[in-house]
C-alpha cells in the first residue's frame, strides 16, 4: 500500500506558498491522482490568487509558464494584460458579492478565480474550497463549495448573499449541544443536514489542565475525525453531498478543525498536493487571529496559555489525523474507500465535478 507521510513545511515556506497561489510541486504518492489532461487543453497557470481589499481594488496575481501573454477579464471587458507571469491591482468597487476574474492564456484554457475569502458580517472564517491547483496541473472549481464557521450570528444580508452564491446544503459537522447553543441561520430554501463529528468521542468533555494538555486534545481530536465511528460517518455524509450537487457548505464552530479535516479530505481526493492542503487548514489561524485574540485578551494569563492550543490550528493537529490516515487504513484511496465509503467511480464522479483542466 501506498504509505501515507507527514506534512513537513515551515512557516515562511506556507506563507510563500499562499501569497503565490500554491503552486503544486512533483507527483507524490500520498493522494488519488489522475491522468494528466493533454497539454494542448490544459490550463497554463501554475500559481493564481486573487485577493480583495478593503479600499475597493482587487490584486490578480499569476505564472503561466508557456504563456506569451495573459488577459485579465472582468465582467466581460478587459481590465488588464500581461506576460507569462504578473500581478496587477484593478479597482472594483464593493457592490458585487464576489469579484469574478478570467484569465484567458493565449495558448491553452482560461481560469477563472475570485477571493477565496467571503467576507460576511456574522463570520470570520468562510472560504471558497476551490481555486487550489493539483499536481497534475488541474485547477479545483471555485462557486461549487464553500467551507465556515458557526453560522448562527448571519445577518439577514448575509443569508441573501449566501443564497445568491448559490448555496443549497449546508452540513453542520457540530455536536448536539453546540447546535442548541447557537443554532444556524440557512439561507431560504437551503437543507440543513446534521453530520455530528464528534458525537462519539469523549475528548472535549472537560477543559485541560495545562498547555500540554490541551494541545495532546487536540491531537487525540484530529485522529478521532479519522477513525472514529461518527466521524466516519459525518465525513462519508459531506463528501457524498458534495459529490451530488453543487452549492454545499459545510461547518463547525471556529471552522478550523471539523471543517479543516472535511477539506483536508477533499483536496487530498482531488490530487491537491500535500503541502497546499497544510497551507489551506493552517490559513484558518489568519482569518481567526483577530477573533481569537480578543477570546485570549479576556482571560487570566495562566488560562489564556492553556485555552491558546484549543484555538490555535498547528501543523502536528492536521498529520495527526494524515497519521492516523496510515495507521488504520495504509493509504488515502483505501480510507476514502473503507472510511468513508467513496469507492473508485464516485472519485471519478468527485474528480469530474470539480476539476477543470
Amino acid at each position: 500500500m501506498t504509505p501515507v507521510t507527514r506534512v513537513k513545511c515551515s512557516s515562511a515556506a506556507l506563507a510563500a506558498a499562499l501569497l503565490l497561489g500554491l503552486a503544486a510541486p512533483a507527483a507524490s504518492a500520498h493522494a488519488p491522482g489522475r491522468s494528466p489532461a493533454r497539454d494542448g487543453h490544459r490550463i497554463p497557470f501554475t500559481a493564481a490568487t486573487v485577493t480583495d481589499h478593503a479600499d475597493g481594488t482587487s490584486t490578480v496575481a499569476w505564472t503561466a509558464p508557456g504563456a506569451r501573454t495573459v488577459t485579465v477579464r472582468s465582467e466581460g471587458r478587459t481590465v488588464a494584460r500581461g506576460g507569462a507571469s504578473g500581478s496587477v491591482t484593478v479597482p472594483t468597487g464593493a457592490a458585487a458579492d464576489r469579484h469574478w476574474f478570467d484569465l484567458v492564456p493565449d495558448r491553452g484554457t482560461p481560469l477563472r478565480l475570485a477571493d477565496r475569502l467571503i467576507r460576511l458580517q456574522g463570520t470570520v472564517n468562510f472560504r471558497d474550497a476551490g481555486g487550489y491547483r493539483t499536481r497534475d496541473g488541474q485547477w479545483v472549481r471555485m462557486g461549487e463549495v464553500y467551507r465556515s464557521d458557526a453560522l448562527d450570528r448571519l445577518t439577514d444580508a448575509d443569508l441573501a448573499k449566501l443564497r445568491r452564491l448559490g448555496v443549497r446544503t449546508v452540513l453542520d459537522l457540530r455536536m448536539e449541544s453546540e447546535r442548541a447553543a447557537a443554532p444556524d441561520r440557512v439561507p431560504a430554501g437551503a437543507t440543513h443536514v446534521v453530520a455530528d463529528v464528534l458525537a462519539g468521542s469523549g475528548t472535549f468533555t472537560a477543559m485541560p489542565e495545562s498547555p500540554a494538555e490541551a494541545e495532546a486534545m487536540m491531537v487525540e481530536g484530529n485522529r478521532f475525525m479519522v477513525g472514529g465511528a461518527t466521524a466516519k460517518a459525518a465525513y462519508a455524509t459531506v463528501l457524498d453531498e458534495i459529490a451530488d450537487g453543487d452549492g454545499v457548505l459545510f461547518h463547525c464552530t471556529a471552522g478550523k478543525d471539523r471543517t479543516g479535516w472535511a477539506e483536508a479530505a477533499l483536496l487530498t481526493a482531488l490530487g491537491v498536493p500535500e503541502e497546499t492542503v497544510m497551507a489551506d487548514y493552517l490559513a484558518s489561524g489568519t482569518y481567526r487571529a483577530a477573533a481569537d485574540e480578543a477570546v485570549l485578551s479576556h482571560l487570566p494569563p495562566d488560562r489564556a496559555a492553556v485555552y491558546k492550543p484549543l484555538l490555535d490550528v498547528r501543523p502536528q493537529y492536521l498529520n495527526a489525523s494524515f497519521d492516523r490516515v496510515g495507521e488504520e487504513f495504509g493509504s488515502f484511496r483505501a480510507y476514502l474507500r473503507k472510511g468513508v465509503d467513496l469507492d473508485a467511480h464516485e472519485l471519478r464522479t468527485l474528480q469530474r465535478r470539480l476539476l477543470v483542466g
